[in-house]
């Protein structure tokens, strides 16, 4: 009765378009999620994510799951997950896209985060990209492996950086901690948004010098329309 009561007066609402959310619902609407702007690159080998990455860094597969638009619900759902205390959500976006990944054959043997720096993740609580990572293992049923890589350094927000600037921001900042538990394994390496990709690049490198057998995906990336 007093859940009821509290839901009347608070109800839970969308992330991407703000209407209340029917009781079997959390997080975003069942209708936003249906019209999410996915890129479908799982079915699209050689895609326009994979070419963006030729001659950069040597991995199999580049996947992601929405379009990343100024101002649109992929934006207010990043901002969501990034600064309002909801890791759910990135873990149920992970969810539907491991699913979606599953459908179509694809598994790994690990999924890892881009890691955050230890004050970055201090200051708000958890790392969104691990989120994610955590429902596309949970979906895949594979291993969502913490702490293989970490950031041995501090780096400035890539936000508005330009391609040259993002890649040297990023120079020599990963490493591998424990690198037995991905030797010779099939990984896909997750970040939340990818623009130029040079932090998924120099991430890459590091896990590279361990496994030949490396994919990457994103929640979003930016496509150039």
């Amino acid at each position: 009765m007093i859940n009821t009561l509290v839901g009347l007066i608070f109800p839970n609402l969308c992330v991407g378009c703000n209407g209340v959310l029917l009781a079997a619902e959390q997080h975003i609407c069942t209708h936003c999620i249906e019209n999410f702007p996915e890129t479908k690159f799982h079915t699209l080998p050689e895609n326009q994510l994979e070419k963006a990455f030729w001659g950069r860094v040597n991995i199999e597969r580049a996947y992601s799951f929405l379009i990343f638009r100024k101002q649109g619900i992929v934006q207010k759902i990043l901002h969501e997950l990034k600064y309002s205390n909801n890791p759910e959500l990135g873990i149920m976006l992970g969810q539907i896209y491991g699913s979606k990944l599953r459908e179509y054959g694809i598994g790994f043997d690990a999924v890892v985060a881009i890691p955050l720096h230890e004050k970055k993740q201090k200051l708000r609580g958890y790392n969104q990209s691990d989120c994610f990572a955590q429902g596309i293992a949970q979906s895949l049923q594979c291993a969502h492996l913490k702490n293989v890589v970490v950031r041995n350094k501090f780096t400035d927000t890539q936000t508005k950086k330009g391609r040259f600037d993002r890649w040297l921001n990023v120079g020599d900042v990963f490493g591998i901690e424990t690198p037995d538990l991905i030797q010779h394994k099939k990984v896909l390496l997750v970040d939340d948004v990818i623009t130029t990709g040079a932090t998924i690049e120099a991430c890459a490198h590091s896990i590279l010098n361990y496994t030949p057998h490396l994919s990457v995906a994103s929640i979003a990336c930016v496509v150039n329309q």
